[in-house]
């Protein structure tokens, strides 16, 4: 689960990381009584929307008195935001992040995720801040710092030092950065975290050592464990498709391609895909309805697949075990019947009641393309997109 740059340094101070003052606005107006509050004579304003790169976008800037806040809130709240992770249909902007401007004397990079091919966590930085740290690892991987983590063992003092003499900072910083990296790690570990990312950590002409910018990701398999956290989902920032899917238990993702797909199992949805690939079309979504699908699921899941205006056809793939053929073909006639499906719709199936599932559609007198086996299924689609 993603989460906002005011809720992540929200959790990096309830561990004790230090972070600008600021707060979020909803309204021009707020956003000037918070620059009032926090003081001084310079403030960013800063897009809230779950995307990096929100400063080329316009999403981020710096304003020098009051009036200028408000103007500059103003000019943000509403707009749709373009960044190169939003893609190129951007993202609403619904709220502002104020915070108190600094004089930034250096900016580092910290970033901890798990490397899956090592099977732990691993600490990540660079004295490179503010650049993506993707680009980096790809241009210069030499100026990014590692430091694995035993999970049985936890981060270690000598680490938070290695990284920090790896960033090549100043002797009185060694402590504060060290001291940063090992709490930033309780909260990925605590928290059950799949990504923390401060980037940049700056340190001020002062010599205070700040997150100026922070991105967090809560593993979603572990939210039972943090209740309190649920709240933190923005439900504007996700696709309405995918959140009506979720609302019904289908796993569903939307991609940005011109064939829909209904599979039961994420190896077959994954299979179906490269097949989709290979008939020279791309995957407009990945949906898989699961074993236990009901007629209910295989509507509802079919017109989540028409609610993306891409759409071209459908390739409904579906091996019989758990969910049996005849009954998954009885829930596509049925929901045949209550949606205007308007696309050509290709229906392979294969296991448990195959005989039974493939006359159910053949009687049905339907408009469905029945295709025999995967093969069979990715020359129809090739004829779809064709």
């Amino acid at each position: 689960m993603k989460i906002h740059e005011y809720q992540s340094k929200d959790l990096l101070s309830q561990f004790e990381i230090p972070v600008p003052k600021g707060s979020v606005a909803e309204d021009a107006d707020q956003a000037a009584r918070i620059a009032q509050e926090i003081g001084g004579d310079r403030w960013v304003i800063k897009a809230q929307v779950h995307a990096g790169g929100r400063g080329k976008g316009g999403g981020v800037r710096v304003a020098e008195t009051v009036d200028h806040v408000s103007r500059e809130a103003a000019g943000i709240l509403g707009m749709n935001l373009v960044a190169p992770q939003t893609g190129p249909q951007g993202k609403l902007v619904r709220k502002v992040l104020v915070e108190q401007g600094l004089s930034v004397a250096q900016e580092f990079y910290v970033g901890i995720t798990v490397d899956r091919s090592s099977q732990c966590p691993v600490v990540i930085a660079s004295a490179e801040g503010g650049m993506g740290i993707e680009e980096l690892a790809a241009t210069a991987p030499e100026r990014i710092v590692r430091e694995w983590v035993d999970v049985g063992l936890g981060f270690q003092a000598y680490q938070g030092r290695n990284l920090a003499f790896g960033l090549g900072v100043g002797p009185n910083l060694i402590r504060p950065f060290a001291g940063v990296f090992a709490k930033l790690y309780k909260l990925f570990s605590r928290m059950d975290c799949m990504l923390v990312e401060i980037n940049p950590l700056v340190v001020t002409q002062d010599e205070q050592v700040l997150a100026l910018d922070a991105k967090i990701e809560l593993d979603n398999s572990a939210m039972y464990r943090h209740k309190d956290l649920a709240g933190l989902a923005d439900m504007g920032e996700k696709d309405p498709l995918e959140v009506t899917a979720a609302e019904h238990r289908l796993n569903y993702i939307r991609l940005d391609g011109d064939i829909g797909i209904m599979v039961n199992g994420a190896g077959l949805a994954m299979a179906t895909m490269d097949l989709i690939k290979q008939a020279g079309a791309s995957p407009a979504n990945f949906l898989d309805v699961g074993g236990g699908a009901t007629a209910e699921m295989v509507t509802k899941g079919l017109e989540i697949i028409l609610g993306d205006k891409h759409v071209r056809g459908i390739l409904i793939n579906i091996f019989g075990g758990i969910l049996r053929c005849d009954v998954l073909a009885k829930g596509v006639v049925e929901a045949a019947a209550n949606v205007d499906i308007g696309v050509p719709v290709v229906v392979r199936l294969d296991g448990t009641n195959v005989a039974e599932g493939r006359k159910i559609l053949a009687a049905a007198d339907l408009e469905f393309i029945v295709a025999e086996s995967m093969l069979d299924a990715a020359e129809k689609v090739n004829g779809i997109v064709r």
